[in-house]
């Protein structure tokens, strides 16, 4: 690529692939999660944002003197620590490039200690309490989230979490080993039905804002908020089942072939590097189900809001909508 390539030829308020197709997408997230992305220090970070900034306001590729190439990486860096609406630095492990490691030691821990009652509830404290954090740095919108919403989210999280855990291992005591270790996966899909939508209240309530194709906002939905929060809650329990399913899967083949015998310490760090393989894979495919920024028609809406719009905008047709992630 020239680097004096005209900056016009480059939307980088879009992604660098086409969003309509599945494979666009998860080239997009393997490179919006990318975990290396979390070591990036805060000059990595203010640098893009500003070759990002000027690049918006019209500097050339040959004034920046970067290349294409160096164009996206610096867009993709800013956009993994940046808030797509808001514009603020998201807390490092709330960044969609945590989740691998983060997950990886999380799921790891809750696959390992589910027998213990004590283990269980500590486990699914810490997964419903980085939960938290991730679903309220990437929520969609830039509308502030009232304290007592997020403590009525942390609780119903993981209560949800552990009651799930806890009964379901009383309830497994007598059946086939492999059904106590699949018992994990069973209270993060439940706690996710909950976390989710409770720590996304506000959108519930007043809607999810919508935005022309020029990015101004006309108005608000609350149906779209529901099919943003639903999409959101599938990609979710589908991202952790790989790992929830694999590993015990094969814990449970490993153990009854007695294959570790003479190592037993090996099993903890391969659970947790089999955890790492499945979510580095499964984190930007399950997160590529659904396109980020979600078209909708203008029919589609509820009748009041179309009328709404219409009285501001009589051209409307196509808007836009953040899912969140």
């Amino acid at each position: 690529m020239s680097i004096s390539s005209k900056p016009e030829q480059f939307d980088i308020n879009k992604p660098r692939w086409d969003q309509s197709t599945y494979i666009g997408r998860a080239k997009h997230f393997f490179t919006l999660t990318n975990p290396l992305n979390i070591f990036a220090s805060n000059d990595e970070l203010e640098r893009a944002r500003d070759v990002i900034s000027k690049y918006k306001s019209g500097e050339s590729l040959e004034n920046l003197k970067i290349t294409e190439d160096e164009l996206w990486r610096n867009k993709y860096l800013y956009d993994s620590a940046y808030h797509p609406d808001t514009n603020e630095k998201m807390i490092v492990i709330g960044r969609m490039s945590a989740q691998v490691p983060m997950n990886m030691v999380i799921t790891g821990c809750m696959m390992m200690f589910y027998k213990s009652t004590p283990a269980v509830i500590f486990w699914q404290w810490c997964n419903q309490s980085f939960n938290a954090v991730v679903n309220y740095t990437n929520r969609s919108g830039a509308n502030p989230i009232a304290i007592e919403t997020l403590a009525q989210s942390y609780v119903g999280a993981v209560g949800g979490a552990v009651v799930t855990a806890l009964s379901l291992n009383r309830l497994a005591r007598h059946a086939p080993p492999l059904a106590g270790r699949l018992v994990p996966l069973a209270a993060v899909a439940a706690a996710n039905c909950v976390n989710i939508p409770l720590m996304r209240i506000t959108e519930l309530k007043n809607g999810i804002d919508l935005h022309n194709e020029e990015g101004k906002k006309v108005g608000a939905s609350k149906k779209a908020a529901k099919e943003a929060i639903s999409s959101v809650i599938l990609s979710r329990v589908l991202m952790a089942s790989p790992s929830m399913i694999t590993v015990p899967v094969l814990t449970n083949f490993i153990e009854r072939r007695n294959l570790l015998s003479n190592a037993r310490w090996a099993m903890a760090p391969l659970q947790l590097a089999l955890c790492g393989v499945c979510l580095t894979f499964a984190t930007p495919l399950c997160c590529a189900l659904f396109a980020q920024r979600v078209s909708i028609s203008i029919d589609n809406l509820e009748p009041e809001v179309k009328e709404e719009i219409l009285n501001r905008d009589p051209t409307a047709n196509i808007l836009i909508y953040n899912k969140g992630l």
